[in-house]
């Protein structure tokens, strides 16, 4: 198996690039458009299976504070069809970091998020 393949890791980031855009824009059906079918997310305090709960969740969220900045955003891909991304995160006002770990699967319709994780350490 062939670790960090340059094309697998350019599709991936792009992925990556584009589920960030429509997360801070709130944009719920685009966000719950990356995951697979299926896929099971654990948040903060919360957690959702399948895209029916993602998307009420998503839907019911308020938008994200404005600023949201990452840092150390790493993308390792195993093979030609599974990556994992991983990234700080944080907000104007606060020097706490999150931390976000997604793991993508290409599926026939693309790369698709199958499981993520969000944790926020307290203040």
């Amino acid at each position: 198996m062939q670790i960090d393949r340059p094309d697998v890791l350019a599709e991936v980031t792009a992925a990556f690039t584009d589920y960030e855009e429509a997360l801070t824009a709130d944009e719920a059906d685009r966000v719950v458009g990356f995951f697979a079918p299926g896929a099971v997310r654990f948040g903060i305090a919360d957690q959702q299976a399948g895209l029916e709960e993602q998307l009420a969740w998503r839907r019911a969220q308020p938008p994200l504070p404005p600023g949201r900045r990452l840092k150390d955003t790493t993308v390792t891909a195993y093979g030609a069809d599974v990556a994992v991304v991983t990234t700080l995160f944080g907000y104007p006002g606060s020097e706490v970091l999150g931390r976000q770990s997604q793991t993508w699967v290409r599926l026939p319709q693309g790369w698709r998020i199958v499981t993520a994780h969000v944790s926020h350490p307290a203040e």
